[in-house]
């Protein structure tokens, strides 16, 4: 699984677009999170489904959308749809934090992460069970264990805000792109190991 965190954006729409785009082409990420309170990426979102298939394009319409096109269409005309639906329905992948004071709990590669704006909102039922505590408010890139947990963020736009997470190799590790998308660092999030103590009694 490879998954894309995109930090705030700040208004620097062309860069967090350009970013999006290149986690889904060129690292081929299954999921892409902005992690930004804002919710710019859902409008960038918008207007690329837009682009492809006019007003209204979600799934409610697709019935009218697919009457109006393909009733008198023909063959290839009737492609050329399917696939800009594809197209359109492959833009799930990119989700936003659903606001700024809420946190996402889900897991990845098996480890129990959060996700959310602003670490500072984190509550000690969040951090207890976690082992990847990943948020959006920072200025630079952090990659950061702290006992058995690693605190991640992508940094914000336009200097910094993209990381991959990948388990496509071994182990996990975090993946921190600059703003020319190009890999700057890369650490594997291995957790300590265990102390483990034996008791022996009196022979």
């Amino acid at each position: 699984m490879r998954l894309g965190l995109l930090g705030p954006a700040l208004d620097h729409l062309e860069p967090l677009a350009r970013a999006a785009r290149y986690l889904q082409d060129s690292w081929n990420a299954e999921r892409v999170v902005y992690l930004g309170a804002d919710r710019q990426l859902d409008t960038l979102v918008a207007s690329w489904a837009e682009a492809l298939v006019g007003p209204s394009a979600d799934d409610f319409t697709i019935l009218s959308r697919g009457t109006r096109s393909c009733l008198r269409a023909s063959s290839d005309e009737i492609d050329a749809f399917l696939e800009r639906e594809a197209q359109r329905a492959r833009l799930r992948m990119f989700e936003s934090l659903p606001g700024e004071m809420t946190r996402s709990v889900e897991l990845i590669a098996g480890k129990v992460a959060v996700m959310l704006f602003d670490k500072a909102y984190l509550e000690e039922e969040d951090i207890l069970p976690a082992n990847l505590l990943i948020f959006g408010k920072s200025r630079e890139p952090l990659v950061k264990q702290v006992g058995r947990r690693w605190f991640l963020s992508p940094g914000s736009f336009p200097e910094h805000g993209v990381m991959v997470i990948d388990d496509e190799g071994e182990e996990l590790r975090a993946v921190i792109l600059n703003q020319k998308l190009d890999e700057v660092g890369s650490h594997i999030l291995k957790a300590p190991r265990s102390l483990r103590m034996q008791v022996v009694g009196d022979s």
